[in-house]
């Protein structure tokens, strides 16, 4: 062997080893070395349960603010279908009937209702958890599995995910089969194995809202529902048994006047009566600005357009259209954490059958808007060649 044939082969070895296999081709654990393990933190391989008070917090902001469980729930129906592409068309049609047809919620069948509860727990929360379910050597049904009923960890390379049972559990191992668990997590912090929800940092927005929104139904109460305000003036040379027999009267009649009976009383009175209605000298506050303000403040943080949330904000067209294109990388972006997923479901159904095809995943256009412009600029390139073709 040659000087150089020997550096080429010493040099493979090297980068072999680097790469975590050893010089006979067997594997080697791959870990991290920038991590310290002695720190017992977030930065260690310790479990970490999703936060309770987070997951109440979220949950509790989607169920009291309209705006947030709608964009929500838009950005999980905009993800639109997607279809799997094999080289052999026997195995993409038995994958897609196994997508269309795989158990999921409730026993219901298809791939779109577990992807469904699985985003919406992803951007909700910022971590969704999922788990495949084996039966007679086939995949028996794909469950969402709640976030307060596990934990997620590091092995002890701090790479790969691990899925614990909850405290509640009493065990401190993981579970056995981790293939069959499918776990995403959206924007995790650093040594994190948790990711960040969407509704992130609108706490303190939310309760300003909120605090407005519980003013404006306490002061309708209030104001309302009238409440009135009768005062009698005796004279001043009347007797004093009198005057205290008429205003009886006068309480009596009113009451009889204003009560639900029905129909329609008139009040008569005789003497210095005034009624007022209580408050009417007060205006409510206006609460347009403040809360279009907190609302613009929500649908920044979430990337979802005023007009698919039925605000109708002036906004031009073109601002319209520069919206709908930042959705649309918002949904790109999610797209592919949630893809990750998919082709670990799509691996292990083919494992089971013993392929090992390769496959891509082809997901529809957003919206038909994104068709036509892509037809228009195809058209306009054909026609700039043609003008340049003739032109030569």
């Amino acid at each position: 062997m040659s000087i150089f044939e020997q550096f080429k082969d010493m040099t493979r070895r090297r980068a072999s080893r680097r790469m975590g296999a050893s010089e006979d081709g067997v594997a080697q654990r791959c870990s991290a070395q920038s991590v310290r393990r002695s720190v017992p933190s977030i930065l260690s391989y310790d479990p970490q349960p999703v936060s309770a008070a987070e997951y109440r917090l979220y949950r509790t902001l989607k169920n009291s603010i309209p705006v947030i469980d709608a964009a929500v729930d838009k950005i999980v129906r905009l993800m639109g279908s997607f279809r799997v592409k094999f080289e052999s068309e026997e195995t993409e049609r038995a994958a897609n009937e196994f997508l269309t047809s795989v158990r999921s919620i409730g026993g219901r069948g298809g791939i779109y209702d577990f992807l469904s509860v699985y985003t919406n727990q992803l951007l909700t929360y910022g971590t969704a958890v999922g788990e495949i379910v084996l039966c007679g050597g086939d995949i028996y049904s794909l469950v969402n599995v709640p976030l307060e009923d596990v934990r997620l960890g590091f092995a002890e390379n701090m790479i790969d995910t691990l899925v614990y049972p909850a405290d509640g559990f009493g065990e401190s191992q993981p579970f056995k089969y981790q293939d069959l668990f499918v776990v995403s997590a959206l924007n995790p912090e650093p040594g994190s194995a948790v990711g960040v929800s969407v509704l992130k940092g609108l706490e303190f927005v939310s309760d300003i809202l909120m605090k407005i929104y519980n003013t404006i139904g306490v002061n309708w109460e209030r104001v309302g529902n009238v409440r009135f305000s009768v005062n009698y003036k005796p004279t001043a040379d009347g007797d004093r048994a009198l005057n205290r027999e008429r205003a009886e009267q006068i309480a009596e009649a009113w009451s009889s006047a204003m009560s639900d009976s029905g129909g329609v009383s008139d009040f008569v009175s005789v003497g210095d009566v005034s009624i007022k209605v209580i408050g009417a000298d007060n205006q409510i506050l206006d609460s347009e600005v403040p809360v279009r303000q907190m609302l613009e403040q929500i649908v920044a943080k979430l990337s979802v357009p005023p007009f698919l949330l039925g605000l109708s904000w002036s906004t031009t067209e073109r601002m319209s259209s520069q919206q709908a294109d930042i959705l649309t990388s918002e949904l790109e972006h999610y797209r592919r954490l949630i893809e990750v997923a998919l082709r670990q479901i799509i691996n292990i159904w083919q494992r089971l059958r013993g392929n090992d095809e390769s496959f891509t995943i082809e997901w529809d256009c957003v919206n038909l808007q994104d068709e036509v412009e892509l037809a228009k600029a195809e058209l306009y390139r054909a026609q700039a060649e043609k003008a340049a073709a003739e032109q030569a």
